[in-house]
């Protein structure tokens, strides 16, 4: 008795199946280890930080308006504010906040040494 043979065409569709778990896993694996290390590298450290909430309250700012201009939460904003404000680099009036003349001194500081390292 002869066996049915079973055409190419089945056998591709199943051996596919097959490997496409293994396939989509490993891949999802690679991209997310990818992804890790960008955002590892794309890290801000404090010094960065600070100057992005200086950058956006220099025409005077509200936490909410800080914290999505400058990728924070309001955790860590409440962290940097007072820090900042002992140094006399961000002012508070009411609800807004402001950098100061010397806080606007640092970030033109920062731009020159950033300039000067990364050209």
């Amino acid at each position: 008795m002869d066996t049915p043979e079973i055409p190419k065409k089945t056998l591709q569709h199943q051996n596919k199946r097959k490997m496409a778990p293994i396939l989509l896993e490993e891949a999802v694996k690679d991209g997310v280890r990818e992804s890790l290390k960008e955002r590892f590298k794309e890290r801000r450290g404090r010094v960065e930080i600070m100057v992005d909430i200086l950058s956006v309250a220099i025409g005077g700012a509200r936490k909410t308006e800080i914290v999505y201009k400058a990728n924070l939460n309001f955790a860590r904003l409440e962290r940097y504010i007072p820090f900042l404000e002992e140094r006399g680099l961000m002012a508070n009036s009411g609800s807004v906040y402001k950098t100061t003349k010397k806080g606007e001194e640092f970030l033109s500081g920062y731009e020159k040494m950033a300039e000067l390292l990364l050209t």
